[in-house]
């Protein structure tokens, strides 16, 4: 008997959840005929048969979050190999697969084992409550009985525990990574927008113009820093990732290069990446590489913010939403759209300067006609 392992992804990809089944037990399957698709960080990967043969078992189930070399299948003695099976979609391998990851919510390492004595662990157990959740209140760091019978309590008030999966997990631990390490600070502002404002048309690609002219004045903001050695890397070309809010999760799509293309160019490439992220079909290597990130959280409401800077990135720029406000204008009451702005950046690697400078370059570029 043959059994298939989950294979390497590529990416650094070392779990993967199971999104679906595409075959059955008892199954007849060819070689390269899809077996299943799973979730992975940011994409769903379909993986195919590395023989022919009969399905005997299926190991997994739907939303099972496994770890590379866990088993999948095990196939009927007399299946026919692939030659090339193990250079493509991994080893076939009679061996017993490795245990799954144990891990915690946010996807980290399962934390040691909190101290009970028996008769509390027991309690635990009768009541459901994990005890690596409970506070310990006892001696030495020991969970009482008291600990346990509050954590439940508190549980049957908040209902069941949902696990963030796929795209939710990653931003679970992308938040995570960047509270750790990020020293942020934010300022807000607003663009007045009646120079040229007939609504949220084209809002966007006005963003994305005040970005890159915002970038050729304070370059700074265009930046990656290196946490262990303590430097910043300014780049020239812009790669701007564009928050996009889904069902699934948040994804940041990349608009490559956006100081050197035209509008026509900029409005075709974000109609693509929002196409091909809500249909989930965006290549990986599209939501790494960006220099700075736009959230235009203001197409859904809210006014000012204070937005995540993602690590290596060093500046992030909130859009509100457009409202109404009452201006002078020559000192004359005028009723104009005004937009509000939050940039929040890196203090590790931006100055209070370069964050401002920035900030009123693209509000500058922003009120002009």
């Amino acid at each position: 008997m043959k059994t298939f392992r989950l294979p390497d992804l590529g990416e650094g990809l070392q779990q993967a959840e199971i999104s679906e089944w595409h075959v059955a037990e008892n199954d007849d399957v060819a070689v390269d005929q899809p077996l299943l698709s799973v979730e992975t960080e940011k994409a769903i990967v379909e993986i195919p048969s590395p023989r022919s043969g009969r399905i005997k078992r299926l190991l997994a189930k739907p939303g099972d979050l496994l770890s590379v070399g866990a088993t999948l299948v095990e196939f009927a003695d007399g299946a026919d190999e692939r030659r090339d099976a193990g250079s493509v979609v991994g080893r076939l391998d009679a061996e017993v697969a490795p245990p799954r990851a144990r891990t915690a919510p946010n996807g980290t390492a399962a934390p040691e084992r909190a101290r009970g004595t028996p008769a509390v662990r027991a309690l635990a157990q009768r009541l459901d409550v994990d005890l690596a959740i409970v506070t310990p209140t006892g001696p030495n760091e020991t969970v009482t009985a008291k600990d346990v019978e509050r954590v439940a309590r508190i549980l049957k008030e908040v209902g069941p525990l949902e696990m963030l999966r796929g795209v939710r997990r990653t931003m679970a631990r992308s938040m995570a990574q960047a509270h750790a390490e990020v020293a942020p600070v934010t300022v807000n502002d607003d663009a007045d927008l009646s120079a040229w404002w007939g609504g949220e048309q084209v809002l966007m690609l006005r963003l994305i113009r005040a970005i890159a002219a915002a970038c050729k004045v304070e370059p700074a903001l265009n930046a990656w820093y290196d946490n262990r050695a303590m430097g910043r890397r300014v780049l020239e070309t812009i790669h701007l990732g564009i928050a996009v809010d889904t069902p699934d999760g948040l994804f940041v799509p990349v608009l490559r290069d956006i100081g050197r293309r035209t509008a026509g160019d900029l409005r075709e490439g974000l109609e693509r990446l929002r196409r091909d992220v809500r249909a989930r079909t965006i290549p990986p290597e599209e939501l790494r590489g960006y220099t700075f990130i736009l959230s235009n959280f203001g197409t859904f409401g809210g006014r000012y913010a204070n937005p995540i800077v993602q690590p290596p990135t060093v500046a992030i720029l909130g859009a509100g939403h457009v409202r109404d406000e009452v201006v002078a204008v020559s000192g004359q009451p005028a009723v104009h759209p005004i937009l509000p702005l939050s940039l929040t950046f890196d203090h590790r690697a931006v100055t209070g300067g370069e964050a401002t400078r920035f900030l009123s370059a693209a509000i500058a570029d922003l009120q002009s006609a």
